[in-house]
């Protein structure tokens, strides 16, 4: 177990902005020793600045290039060795109902949030296995890799995706000295929430803009899960939540399956109301 950060190498995906950045400097404040990176070549400038003489080095791509990734990790690897934290962090969003999501968004939602992660646990796993000094690992999914969201069908397939690898690499990695953490976010206060795309609605409707006003009023900071992401890691938590409404909107899918599908339903049926006609 990873019982603190100090002087522990960390490796963090998408930590040019938001929950990524976050984390790069709430770890960098621990002691960590950080390797950065983020496909924003500007904004990962602006989080090395920040973090300092914590960054030992930093890259800009794309995680869901497993050429790049394959690439920067031999790099680190032949330079620094293994890695004692590798955080999956990156990842885009985009919402819509079946008939009006297109091949590409659900395409780059599994490219980048489940195949991204991949790559990064493919190439900076195996040499933690290898060095046997244990760590761990953490995923970012979201509430939709728990609960049946509106809107979020591709969304989830890649977070619900990542859920899984996370879930068995668990018990994996156990015989590693190597913990693993599954982050599972509601709300959170990122560029995300400006820049989602939501497929087949105007965003200037008043309702989506009321709906997304909504979100934002219960979303939490980057800060905030980024604080749990550490204390997650010290205490070698699975289940990392960021709010308790999550907490028990899963507690309650678990426990209460009829009324769950039943409150799920309705939401889906209020959301569809948004839509245009077809």
């Amino acid at each position: 177990m990873v019982k603190d950060l100090r002087g522990k190498k960390c490796l963090i995906t998408g930590a040019g902005s938001g929950i990524g950045r976050a984390t790069a400097l709430a770890s960098a404040a621990e002691g960590a020793e950080l390797f950065l990176t983020d496909i924003n070549a500007v904004g990962l400038a602006e989080t090395v600045t920040m973090a300092g003489s914590a960054v030992t080095t930093s890259k800009a791509l794309d995680v869901s290039d497993y050429d790049a990734v394959t690439a920067w990790a031999t790099e680190i690897d032949g330079a620094h060795g293994a890695m004692d934290v590798v955080m999956n962090v990156a990842g885009i969003s985009a919402w819509g109902t079946v008939e009006n999501l297109e091949h590409r968004h659900w395409k780059s939602m599994v490219d980048v949030n489940l195949m991204g992660p991949i790559h990064i646990i493919e190439n900076f796993v195996p040499p933690m296995v290898r060095a046997g000094r244990g760590g761990h690992l953490v995923n970012v999914s979201s509430a939709a890799g728990l609960l049946a969201l509106p809107w979020h069908a591709a969304y989830s397939a890649s977070k619900f995706g990542l859920r899984g690898v996370s879930e068995v690499l668990r018990f994996d990695l156990k015989r590693h000295g190597i913990g693993v953490s599954l982050v599972v976010p509601g709300g959170v206060k990122t560029p995300l929430v400006g820049t989602v795309q939501i497929a087949g609605v105007d965003r200037d409707d008043p309702r989506i803009r009321k709906l997304v006003h909504r979100f934002e009023k219960r979303a939490v900071s980057p800060e905030r899960v980024a604080e749990c992401i550490v204390r997650g890691i010290k205490k070698n938590r699975y289940l990392v939540y960021t709010s308790n409404d999550i907490r028990f909107g899963y507690w309650w899918a678990r426990k209460f399956a009829p009324p769950y599908e039943f409150v799920m339903q309705k939401a889906n049926d209020q959301f569809s109301k948004l839509l245009p006609p077809v």
